[in-house]
């Protein structure tokens, strides 16, 4: 397990600075389109086949800037992915190292994004990683794969029968291990539920160290469906 003390519900890691702790005035006579300063958004940002964790930090109809938890390559198209799993197509205007800013191809609704109001209901950011690991249940060593990773839980491939509500250990290269438990089973496929959420940061290096060792599952981004039709079920 991750270093942390019993029964804490969140890893401890250090976030990233986001500046203001409220929501800022700000002038928009220089701006086509008014911003509003948002505190600490997630979202998930597609760049071509990858996916990495990032934050909103400021927002219009026409554009967005985001902060990262790391450098990344631009390489491919842009698509950034709300909690609600709306998702929106965009362009890279500027880079500064772990900031960015971005215009959208459609504008969007300013009220929506803020308020989260979506067809669909928000859900905690899921990222598409094929991992194989190990699971230690009921006495027994069985093998698995990892299908996407949220900071509550994953959804987990794995032919043994697991049942509701068993205690699993989680094992694999590259990852902590990790307690948890069975929250729903279908055709062997599981939602695991972790006892212990990791923090933003935390899943953000996460994503971004299996990523770059090849643990990712290369589906391009659409615009325009839920993260439910377009990525599949997922434990939290």
């Amino acid at each position: 397990m991750p270093n942390t003390a019993k029964g804490s519900d969140v890893m401890s890691f250090p976030l990233p600075d986001t500046g203001e702790a409220e929501m800022q005035p700000v002038d928009i006579e220089d701006r086509v389109a008014p911003r509003f300063t948002l505190l600490i958004r997630p979202a998930k940002l597609h760049v071509g086949e990858a996916q990495f964790v990032c934050v909103i930090r400021d927002i219009s109809a026409t554009g967005v800037s985001i902060r990262l938890f790391h450098d990344i390559e631009w390489k491919g198209p842009v698509v950034l992915e709300l909690q609600t799993g709306d998702r929106h197509s965009i362009e890279l205007v500027w880079n500064q190292g772990t900031e960015a800013g971005f215009q959208f191809h459609d504008q969007v609704e300013v009220d929506s994004v803020v308020g989260h109001c979506s067809l669909y209901p928000k859900r905690d950011l899921r990222f598409d990683i094929e991992l194989p690991i190990k699971l230690e249940a009921g006495g027994q060593v069985v093998p698995a794969k990892i299908a996407n990773l949220s900071r509550q839980g994953a959804l987990i491939e794995a032919d043994s029968m697991l049942a509701l509500g068993q205690a699993v250990l989680v094992e694999a290269r590259g990852l902590p291990k990790i307690e948890a438990r069975v929250r729903w089973r279908r055709d062997g496929r599981y939602g695991m539920v972790f006892d212990t959420t990791f923090s933003l940061a935390q899943l953000a290096a996460l994503i971004e160290r299996l990523q770059r060792s090849g643990s990712r599952s290369l589906r391009p981004a659409t615009t325009g469906l839920p993260a439910s039709q377009a990525q599949g079920e997922a434990a939290s």
